[in-house]
């Protein structure tokens, strides 16, 4: 059920986020953080078919209620946000079987109610939102042990409830989707420290309980999905500022309650979970001016509750 108060409904909507799923960089292992049993399910994916066999061992051990799962580019580490223990578990992913051992003193204190984490593209670094505390934790990723260490500054100032953050494939920028705030921070990232400067302008408007925010692999635009208005905010993004300008046209409409949002690695599609109305949102992207515009036979049906909408990654 949708409820109108924002401060409402992204306490309720938390508590749906069943699972987040993650790969390394060769697309050989999958990973599940499952929230109520405060475990990772891990599992080999064939590469003729794609079937998930779990891994042995499988699950380990997190923390509690952990609702996202983050691998870092190279697949030698993993990262869990659980969520009621406010700390992120660590581990190292053995390369030949998939195993996943907790990193030497793995629980990484974050804020209150860590809800999303991601690893920067070059590895380097990795951030945090806190929904409850209104900050995004940020931390440096030891290359050979996979140990986070906070990075100076951090916590750093977000909008009220935030409950996404994404990285720019260029590593240059990040955003977080602040959902009682309605409206999206943005960061640019310092190369050598990973500590994040608010942009000009920043927090840039975007819809009612923004939820989900995706950058498109060009990383000309990003996109947000707004929970309680029912549609996704599309923008341009300055590539030297990394500063929101809408797009024109924006918002897009969508389908009730759009708790996810996907951009397809070739960059030519976008796709939104609607979690309310039981189906998936198609759009096409405009190359030119980011604008879109629903594929023909959209919304897509889906089962009840769809929470989470994801894409293969590009061959390599």
């Amino acid at each position: 059920m949708m409820h109108t108060k924002p401060g409402l409904w992204i306490r309720c909507c938390i508590s749906l986020a069943v699972l987040s799923l993650a790969t390394p960089v060769f697309g050989q292992f999958a990973y599940v953080a499952n929230q109520f049993s405060n475990d990772v399910s891990a599992y080999t994916i064939n590469a003729a078919t794609g079937a998930l066999t779990p891994i042995p061992g499988s699950p380990f051990t997190a923390g509690v209620f952990p609702v996202s799962v983050a691998v870092d580019p190279t697949g030698k580490f993993a990262y869990v946000a659980n969520q009621f223990s406010n700390d992120v578990s660590g581990f190292t992913i053995n390369a030949t079987t998939g195993v996943l051992t907790p990193i030497s003193g793995s629980l990484s204190a974050a804020g209150a109610a860590p809800n999303s984490v991601v690893v920067d593209p070059t590895g380097k670094f990795a951030y945090v939102a806190n929904a409850h505390s209104g900050n995004v934790s940020a931390y440096t990723i030891n290359a050979t042990t996979g140990t986070l260490t906070p990075i100076p500054g951090s916590p750093f100032a977000a909008g009220a409830a935030p409950n996404s953050v994404v990285v720019d494939p260029t590593g240059k920028f990040a955003y977080v989707a602040n959902a009682n705030s309605a409206n999206v921070s943005a960061y640019t990232i310092n190369a050598a420290t990973g500590a994040l400067t608010p942009i000009p302008g920043s927090p840039f408007a975007a819809g009612a309980a923004p939820f989900s925010v995706a950058v498109d692999p060009t990383a000309r635009f990003a996109y947000v999905s707004n929970a309680n208005s029912g549609n996704v905010s599309g923008y341009m993004i300055n590539a030297t500022m990394g500063v929101l300008t809408p797009i024109f046209g924006s918002p897009f409409a969508a389908g009730a309650g759009p708790l996810s949002v996907v951009v397809h690695p070739a960059g030519k599609f976008v796709y939104v979970a609607n979690n309310s109305s039981a189906n998936i949102s198609g759009y096409t992207i405009n190359a030119t001016a980011g604008a879109l515009t629903p594929i023909p036979g959209s919304p897509f049906t889906a089962r009840a509750g769809p929470r989470s909408v994801t894409t293969t990654p590009r061959p390599r």
